[in-house]
């Protein structure tokens, strides 16, 4: 087991924040200042981002959805409300899928089921840039790091829309207009899981940096529905 790094603010009931492939929890500032007003959020560092270590165990979806088991068990968090972007929505929806009696409200911003969800523009480029780097791997510890980043984004999730049916969490699929996730593919997503709500919102991927104030209040709304 290793130490993620987190930052944490405000009290009340846990907002966990997880962030997309390549970045750390800084990339949710605005969510930070907002929702601690009301709740204690914590940004979480995934396994070999920003200020977490890498460790040994796989660089897999499924092994940060069990890093973040462990993160939770070691605050004393028995449930809380997940707030996943890109990576960190697959993330969410793994764990969700794992552990249902750890998530309270699940909130999936930019999530994916598998590599195809991406539009093609952005995905043929990851692809070749994950079997070059892959190839330089092998002489390069940087390029190295690089084909990992690159594999979560052509390898993973790898879910089943079907799986998405047992999902128990009342969920939020929030997306930009501009997204980087076919329009398609997140309604799949938000169609599979039983209940779950569909917002999509002016902006593009990063539409939680881009249009805080939109995406803050939807969020909220859903966060305080009964």
């Amino acid at each position: 087991m290793i130490h993620l790094y987190y930052t944490e603010k405000g009290q009340g009931k846990p907002l966990i924040l997880l962030h997309g492939n390549g970045e750390d929890g800084s990339y949710f500032e605005s969510q930070m200042d907002y929702f601690s007003k009301t709740r204690r959020v914590i940004a979480v560092d995934t396994r070999g981002h920003g200020r977490s270590p890498r460790g040994t165990a796989p660089f897999t979806i499924r092994q940060f959805a069990e890093d973040l088991r462990g993160f939770m068990e070691e605050m004393g968090i028995d449930k809380a409300d997940l707030l996943g972007f890109s990576d960190g929505g697959n993330i969410a929806l793994i764990f969700a899928l794992r552990y249902p009696g750890k998530v309270n409200r699940l909130i999936l911003n930019g999530a994916n089921l598998w590599s195809g969800g991406v539009k093609p523009s952005v995905q043929i480029p990851i692809i070749l840039g994950y079997y070059i780097a892959n190839f330089f791997g092998h002489f390069s510890g940087k390029a190295r790091t690089n084909a990992e980043l690159l594999r979560l984004m052509v390898k993973d999730p790898d879910i089943k829309a079907e799986e998405l049916r047992s999902i128990q969490s009342p969920t939020l699929v929030i997306a930009g207009e501009r997204d980087m996730i076919r329009e398609e593919h997140t309604r799949l997503i938000a169609a599979e899981i039983p209940g779950a709500e569909l917002r999509i919102i002016p902006g593009n991927h990063f539409v939680a940096a881009g249009n805080p104030e939109t995406f803050n209040r939807e969020v909220e709304n859903f966060l305080r529905e009964t």
